[in-house]
């Protein structure tokens, strides 16, 4: 990591930005929310860490950045589902690529996503998209995915599938060439309450029988 000029899209509050600085690279966090970035820009001046955040929703994220093109495109876990058009995502990570610079992705895996988290018995039900569709699916839902005594009241969202295929596909229609893809059986919080267990690094896994889920993914990839 030491010397790449890197982008974090989607940085929220900008800790994994401000760990991926630390792994030796110049980094850049983005984000549209301005209530985040305003926590991101606070975190890092109190670590004394040398971190830029700029405010842009994603698919202006070229022109927000100046044209400046990165060693190293960052997405982490959670980021993709907000997105109504991977294609238009894929379109802007290579913009903001320089040639030889690479992608990088941890994400929740589409097969997650696409699975009801109220079941008790043990099974797996597939009720929401797989693939990426026009409409969104509308969420009426409290709270947030951290510890919390704060009482939300903005609770609805709106979010976006996308199947690993379409990721693939509209990264290599972008000139991306595929170097990198690990899928994995556990994911960093309780995805389904009730039906997961917690190991000793703090991965979340189903606890019975494991083996039938993918649940998140590693992707990297290369522009050239």
């Amino acid at each position: 990591m030491s010397g790449l000029r890197g982008v974090h899209l989607q940085c929220h509050i900008g800790t994994d930005t401000l760990s991926l600085s630390r792994l030796g690279a110049r980094m850049t966090g983005l984000d549209f929310s301005p209530a985040s970035l305003e926590q991101a820009r606070s975190l890092v001046a109190r670590t004394g860490d040398d971190v830029n955040f700029v405010e842009s929703d994603i698919y202006d994220a070229a022109p927000a950045l100046g044209g400046e093109q990165f060693d190293l495109v960052f997405t982490g876990i959670g980021a993709l589902c907000w997105l109504p058009s991977i294609s238009r995502w894929a379109a802007t990570v290579a913009a903001l690529l320089k040639p030889g610079g690479r992608l990088f992705i941890r994400e929740g895996h589409p097969m997650l996503w696409s699975l009801a988290d109220s079941r008790s018995d043990g099974r797996l039900l597939v009720d929401f998209p797989y693939f990426e569709r026009d409409a969104p699916t509308v969420w009426e839902e409290g709270g947030t995915y951290v510890e919390t005594d704060m009482v939300f009241t903005a609770n609805t969202t709106h979010e976006w599938n996308h199947g690993l295929g379409e990721i693939v596909t509209a990264l290599q229609s972008e000139g991306l060439q595929l170097t990198g893809l690990v899928e994995h059986d556990s994911v960093p919080w309780e995805a389904l309450p009730g039906q997961m267990t917690r190991d000793d690094r703090g991965q979340w896994r189903l606890t019975e029988r494991p083996w039938r889920l993918a649940a998140s993914y590693t992707l990297q990839a290369v522009k050239g």
